[in-house]
């Protein structure tokens, strides 16, 4: 599965690390930046990521800024996009399960790196479950 990765200045330290991480677990990753610690705007960078997901050219994302929540309304304005906020690993998982969350946002500033591989290993590895939880997505869309 191909992932897409995307952060602002303020994620970008996070980003990074994850990127290694999943490049060492064999994950194919498709970085839409930044790379730097310079201030930008993180819509440039989220939006791309979150379209790449919807297009399906990647399977999931993961996007990071200070908090998460720029990226995370970024991304949940695309079509097809079901970006959730998370701070610990029940969110993750639960996102995925319940809500078939494609896209997974994080906060810098919130999450330590440890929590965040943990919460990634969560996001990409749990299945929706489907069932009721299937016409409540629909509705969504």
């Amino acid at each position: 599965m191909k992932i897409a990765l995307a952060s602002d200045h303020g994620g970008v330290e996070l980003k990074n690390l994850l990127r290694d991480y999943l490049v060492s677990k064999g994950y194919e990753v498709q970085d839409f930046g930044t790379e730097g610690k310079e201030s930008c705007d993180y819509p440039d960078f989220a939006r791309p990521a979150a379209l790449s997901v919807a297009n399906g050219e990647c399977g999931k994302g993961l996007i990071v800024c200070t908090t998460g929540i720029g990226v995370s309304i970024v991304a949940n304005k695309i079509k097809g996009v079901r970006c959730a906020l998370c701070t610990n690993v029940d969110m993750a998982t639960m996102s995925r399960r319940h809500n078939d969350a494609n896209v997974l946002a994080m906060g810098q500033k919130y999450v330590t790196f440890e929590l965040a591989k943990l919460m990634t290993d969560a996001f990409i590895t749990t299945e929706f479950d489907g069932g009721r939880h299937r016409a409540r997505v629909n509705k969504i869309e």
